[in-house]
């Protein structure tokens, strides 16, 4: 797509959900490097004492959105079908393709389906609580746990014993209705950068703590990064077509990251993929692009040259409807930017 075709961009950013702090970064970062490629930019921030997101993108009267935001509302569907409906391209994957990566338990159902192998898990709801030992029976220690549905290592705790776990289970349940028990596994963490399903790159993830949590990742010099990854080349080359897999069975599009293990052995697993991974000038996805000779700006111009609707059926310009009418109200309101005309 060229340079300027798109019009007004909105950069939709901030949230309700526990990530909301770093999609303000994102969103600002990419919002400045697209101005300075000379794109018509409108920043669109919300939160839970704002207007409803709904009003907000019509009102800002927009032609294309870069999704700048992350975990629950933001990159589980939600503001992808709003879009959907309103029939303004947008950056990221589907719908569905979203819903399912945000979701680590439908993830690990699909990555097993499709014979991408992920580390050992169950699931833990407020009931197991009462006779944990017998739910987590021979699953053994250390475990990871973490919640269900949430980004960026919110609510993710390592357990080493019954009472660790039990802690843990209850941190995990106070962000999410369910508990999502893995086991761990001694291995290097590497991240693997996709856009449109094309690999960019991968890099090594080391964290001081020796856990990669919320506290890892974004507090300045607790992770070191390597890129390229401390791996011989073949090692790399099969991560990264693990990382094509688990992204295929997804059916995610635009720009992904891909949270691999690689163990000593000759194993590899796929933690998740996430659908809007951060992109500050410091995140991995910024990170990895620039070790292919592709500088942030660029990054953030390939990403909305990718935005797309992905449910809606093609239509003729002067067949597509220029309103809807909500029930209870007289008047018919506008959909999108064309709409808006």
């Amino acid at each position: 797509m060229t340079h300027g075709m798109f019009g007004r961009v909105g950069v939709i950013m901030g949230g309700t959900s526990a990530e909301r702090e770093v999609s303000l970064r994102t969103g600002e970062g990419v919002a400045m490097a697209l101005e300075e490629r000379g794109h018509d930019v409108v920043r669109i921030s919300y939160g839970a004492a704002t207007r409803g997101i709904d009003e907000l993108i019509r009102a800002a009267n927009i032609d294309v959105a870069f999704l700048a935001l992350h975990g629950r509302g933001g990159e589980d569907g939600c503001i992808q079908g709003l879009l959907e409906l309103f029939g303004i391209p947008y950056t990221g994957s589907s719908v569905l393709a979203s819903a399912l990566a945000m979701d680590k338990l439908k993830a690990k159902e699909l990555f097993r389906l499709h014979n991408v192998p992920t580390p050992p898990y169950y699931v833990a709801g407020e009931s197991d609580l009462a006779d944990l030992e017998d739910v987590h029976g021979s699953f053994g220690f250390p475990a990871i746990v973490k919640p269900r549905s949430e980004g960026s290592s919110v609510g993710l705790t390592k357990a080493t014993t019954m009472s660790e776990l039990q802690a843990g289970i209850e941190l995990a349940l106070a962000h999410d209705k369910h508990a999502l028990v893995e086991r761990f596994i001694k291995a290097t963490e590497v991240h693997v950068g996709m856009l449109n399903g094309r690999v960019l790159g991968a890099i090594e993830v080391v964290p001081k703590s020796g856990l990669y949590d919320y506290r890892s990742k974004y507090t300045s010099g607790m992770t070191e990064y390597i890129c390229p990854p401390r791996l011989p080349a073949t090692r790399v080359r099969g991560v990264m077509n693990l990382a094509e897999r688990a992204v295929r069975a997804l059916g995610c599009t635009g720009a992904c990251r891909v949270d691999l293990l690689v163990t000593e052995g000759e194993n590899e697993y796929v933690l998740e993929v996430n659908t809007l991974p951060g992109m500050t000038p410091t995140s991995l996805l910024p990170k990895i692009a620039q070790s292919a000779d592709i500088e942030y700006g660029a990054l953030c111009e390939m990403i909305l040259d990718s935005a797309t609707l992905h449910n809606a059926k093609p239509m003729r310009e002067s067949a597509r409807p220029s309103s809807v009418v909500f029930v209870g109200q007289e008047e018919s309101q506008p959909l999108g930017r064309r709409a808006a005309g």
